[in-house]
């Protein structure tokens, strides 16, 4: 789940060719997500990820969690979905 996103400022020192110190700024913007398997948050810098998947249309996941079992997973509960009958009573919108 997306939850923010944040913009971090950091500086840098590098000599010049002459001796001289020269200070620089980077920004770099920094997504916070809430792992949709074990619920814990984590980080993500916005240029290492798609801007399509900065919504709360995909599920997210993090470095200590698997992914390929928690999408594995999804697609059980996907499937199972197909297999109700058309007289269930459950609603479509907790599924």
């Amino acid at each position: 789940m997306f939850i923010r996103d944040y913009t971090l400022k950091k500086t840098h020192v590098r000599p010049s060719k002459t001796g001289k110190e020269h200070t620089y700024k980077r920004t770099s913007t920094i997504c916070v997500f809430r792992c949709d398997n074990c619920d814990a948050e984590f980080e993500r810098a916005r240029g290492s990820m798609d801007p399509k998947r900065l919504n709360n249309n995909y599920f997210h996941v993090c470095s200590n969690c698997d992914a390929k079992r928690f999408a594995q997973k999804k697609g059980v509960e996907r499937k199972q979905v197909w297999n109700m009958s058309a007289s269930s009573v459950l609603p479509v919108s907790k599924l």
